[in-house]
């Protein structure tokens, strides 16, 4: 009799602990299979250029950045004057990713759009947003359909990917760059590629 109650309890007893362990954890730190292996390549029309592609493979030597973001991104204005403060102080290089500009907008049926059409949209409205909040790019990227992103895991924007001379992702940072994260945890990891090579 006594048994036939204690295996639901020992089942209960590791649940609970389970659960109590999943309430540890920090919803923001999701592990990426990408860190210390190679960025995705890729070739992406620029915003300031769309005649003239830009690939991954222009920055290798350096250490940098790649910020996802978007105009219709909320967090994205969050991390903004940040990026635009370490762009001022010369930290480190950082590309933007212009993420589904146009498709992503909950605002805009992008459905039956003509690709032209999409693509003029997302460079009118991506530049006009970095006129009006401030440009920290080296310079950005058109992520049109979102593709790159799915390569690089990107879960929603803002996110950001720490790449080191090499090509390969060394840190990715989830939601909004804040100045605790950049300099408890983003300008460590900077400093320390940049010691070891």
């Amino acid at each position: 009799m006594k048994a036939k109650f204690l295996v639901p309890l020992i089942l209960f007893i590791g649940l609970a602990g389970f659960l109590a362990f999943g309430l540890t954890l920090n919803p923001r730190e999701v592990p990426s299979p990408l860190i210390d292996k190679p960025a995705p390549n890729f070739s992406l029309a620029r915003l300031d250029d769309p005649a003239k592609p830009f690939a991954l493979e222009e920055m290798k030597g350096q250490v940098w950045l790649l910020n996802v973001w978007a105009s219709w991104c909320v967090a994205c204005r969050q991390e903004h004057p940040l990026l635009v403060q370490m762009a001022k102080q010369k930290v480190v290089p950082v590309v933007g990713l212009n993420y589904k500009e146009v498709r992503g907008d909950g605002a805009i049926n992008a459905r039956g759009m003509a690709l032209e059409a999409e693509t003029a949209m997302a460079i009118e409205r991506a530049r006009r947003w970095l006129t009006d909040h401030g440009d920290p790019y080296v310079l950005s990227v058109l992520d049109i359909d979102g593709r790159v992103g799915i390569d690089f895991g990107v879960y929603g924007v803002p996110e950001t990917f720490l790449i080191d001379t090499e090509g390969r992702i060394r840190y990715k940072h989830i939601g909004p760059i804040t100045p605790e994260s950049l300099k408890q945890v983003i300008l460590p990891k900077i400093e320390e590629i940049r010691r070891a090579g």
